[in-house]
């Protein structure tokens, strides 16, 4: 487990980055926590006294990472922008994305589909399965997972897929 105290930055014009809260993890923190890795991983650990777990490191090209923090995160935390932190992180080897039994027995009639999504970053996968499940009616739900299924033989990412899905809609 690493620890360090850290200023909570805000992101400027970034693109779809653009306001994010977030916290940077330097290259040899983020070394310590998973060596040799440049990809995102999962972590859990400590923001001053408030527990997480499942939360997000990205890579931001030079090596070093960057955690976002949500507003209920800040909320937790009582800190915004510019507040100092206390930070405690390892890597959380338990993580794991759970199908929902409706959309795995798709992927059963289609093992091709599960082939694709589980080639998908677990940020990605959690994206459609977040979406998945936010469905207000059984209709709506079904309607997400055809879409899910067509998305993966199609190779496509959430977010094209949702792209597309507007395009249709025009």
């Amino acid at each position: 487990m690493i620890e360090f105290k850290t200023i909570i930055l805000q992101f400027g014009e970034q693109g779809e980055k653009t306001g994010w809260r977030y916290i940077e993890i330097p290259v040899d923190l983020a070394q310590q926590l998973k060596p040799g890795n440049k990809q995102s991983f999962r972590v859990r650990g400590m923001l001053d006294n408030f527990a997480i777990a499942g939360f997000a490191l990205m890579p931001m090209g030079d090596g070093g990472f960057i955690m976002a923090l949500k507003a209920d995160v800040r909320k937790s935390i009582r800190k915004e922008a510019g507040a100092m932190l206390t930070v405690k992180l390892e890597e959380d080897k338990d993580y794991k994305v759970e199908i929902p039994a409706d959309l795995q027995e798709c992927f059963d009639f289609d093992p091709e589909a599960l082939v694709q999504f589980n080639t998908l970053p677990m940020s990605h996968r959690n994206y459609f399965i977040k979406w998945i499940e936010s469905a207000k009616t059984n209709e709506t739900r079904a309607k997400r997972i055809v879409n899910t299924v067509n998305a993966m033989l199609r190779k496509w990412t959430y977010n094209v897929m949702i792209r597309e899905m507007k395009k249709e809609n025009l």
